[in-house]
């Protein structure tokens, strides 16, 4: 039954709103994977109409693009792994249980789980979307348990909300990171004359302040988007009680119980017993330590010669792959978390490939950049934030990878902005903006925290989609005004 049948017309607007679209997303939501395929062909018939492409060079297209990112998709795949990682273990497990404890009201547990959510964004996006989904389903059982009733669907998007909004205004956003990584083909294409570094994009007070005051708004829609307790169905509608719950020695429930997934094996459970030479090596702190201090000493060096601007997608990705053994210690314990991670990973691998595809049949056949070039033409020096921000929107509801996007769109967008005299910077930023926003509407990027949160994506998007809608006119007035 869908929330709006089961509860009258009561609480603010916002939360009715939510409740309602909610609803109806329910009802009609396809799979991520179905989702996928319907774009696939929207993308081919409109190639053929904007563009005047048979469907031949529009199937060469997309089968050309399947093949495109696969360096890029390697990347985003890393970056998901070793956030899952270094989210899955025990003592950062821990924490979020901790965390979990802290609210003692509905709004106060979604808001507080929205917060970590963007705030771990910024950081890492990997790290937020696997950190976000945990921290949704534990915060969704220390509710059950202390009988404070809360919407599990909006748990799940309050900890998606680093992937729709944050993401790609941080550390790990691909636009800012491809644009400072050098020899990228942004200088090949003497689009720009050399890398634009970190400190005119992420570390920019234009950055910084956008992202201070976009999770301080978001805080507040989800605030207002919680429902009340009778409009409310918690995790145990979603998660067997018997999932989250180890049974205790009296016959109830014991919520104290850590999974097998996030305990620690000891030493020798690590070697199963055996003492051989081949084992001891491969569950080696020493070993594993002296790896981890080399990888570690690699990244400070990076930083130490070229300053901020020496963070790019590699350097991204190599630092967190060192940090993730730098906290396990054991390589074969390591070895093994990275196995748990490749589900997480899974709906991502599959799934790339077909944005992928579509993807190709943009770019091929110019639909992309007969979109952007139609959209930032109307721009100008005071609007083409805002322009930006509605370009990369739009692209990305068909193509749910910012980097990728950015490699097909980044051109034009930033020959416009330097003809209307808007930094790069600024117009890198403003890109981004977009690419993270519809994120709320695309479920691909959401398959690693349905995995985990057990819930599928029809009965979270509803509110994904509210949240989308409420930033709608903050982002518009704050990319307007906002100075750089």
């Amino acid at each position: 039954m869908g929330s709006a049948e089961k509860t009258a017309a009561t609480g603010n607007v916002v939360e009715r709103l939510g409740n309602r679209i909610a609803d109806i997303v329910e009802r009609w939501m396809p799979s991520p994977f179905l989702f996928a395929i319907i774009l696939s062909y929207v993308v081919f018939v409109v190639g053929m109409i904007v563009q005047g492409q048979g469907p031949t060079e529009m199937v060469q297209h997309w089968y050309d693009g399947f093949w495109a990112f696969l360096t890029f998709a390697m990347q985003m795949v890393l970056i998901i792994m070793t956030g899952f990682v270094i989210a899955y273990h025990p003592r950062v497990n821990d924490a979020l249980r901790r965390l979990a404890a802290i609210p003692n009201s509905s709004r106060q547990a979604v808001v507080l789980v929205g917060v970590v959510s963007m705030g771990l964004a910024w950081i890492h996006w990997g790290l937020s979307l696997v950190v976000g989904a945990i921290f949704a389903r534990e915060m969704g059982k220390a509710a059950y348990r202390e009988g404070i009733t809360v919407h599990y669907p909006l748990l799940c998007v309050a900890g998606y909300m680093g992937m729709g909004l944050t993401w790609h205004w941080g550390l790990s956003g691909s636009a800012p990171l491809l644009l400072a990584t050098a020899g990228n083909e942004f200088v090949e294409l003497g689009v720009i004359d050399e890398p634009v570094g970190t400190s005119a994009t992420v570390f920019s007070g234009y950055a910084l302040a956008l992202t201070a005051l976009s999770i301080v708004f978001a805080a507040l829609v989800l605030f207002l988007l919680t429902p009340s307790p009778e409009r409310s169905r918690e995790i145990t509608e979603y998660v067997p009680e018997a999932d989250l719950f180890e049974p205790a020695a009296d016959g109830g429930t014991d919520d104290t119980a850590v999974d097998e997934s996030v305990t620690e094996p000891t030493a020798d459970e690590d070697v199963g017993g055996s003492r051989v030479p081949a084992e001891r090596i491969d569950n080696s702190r020493l070993l594993g330590g002296i790896i981890a201090l080399t990888g570690v000493a690699v990244i400070v060096w990076e930083f130490v010669s070229r300053g901020l601007d020496a963070l790019d997608l590699n350097v991204l990705n190599f630092a967190f792959l060192f940090a993730g053994l730098a906290i396990y210690t054991r390589p074969a314990l390591y070895r093994d978390r990275f196995g748990d991670a490749a589900d997480a990973a899974a709906g991502i691998i599959l799934l790339f490939p077909f944005f992928a595809g579509i993807q190709g049949m943009m770019s091929g056949s110019g639909l992309a950049e007969t979109m952007a070039e139609g959209l930032l033409a109307i721009s100008t020096t005071e609007t083409f934030p805002v322009v930006a921000w509605l370009t990369a929107a739009v692209v990305n509801l068909f193509v749910p990878s910012g980097g990728g996007e950015w490699i097909v769109l980044g051109p034009p967008v930033l020959e416009a902005a330097q003809e209307v005299g808007v930094p790069v910077g600024q117009a890198t930023i403003a890109y981004a903006v977009g690419d993270a926003h519809t994120n709320l509407l695309n479920p691909f990027w959401a398959l690693p925290l349905l995995a985990i949160t057990e819930i599928r994506a029809r009965e979270m998007f509803g509110y994904a989609v509210t949240m989308l809608l409420a930033l709608i006119p903050f982002l518009a007035v704050v990319l307007f005004l906002l100075p750089y």
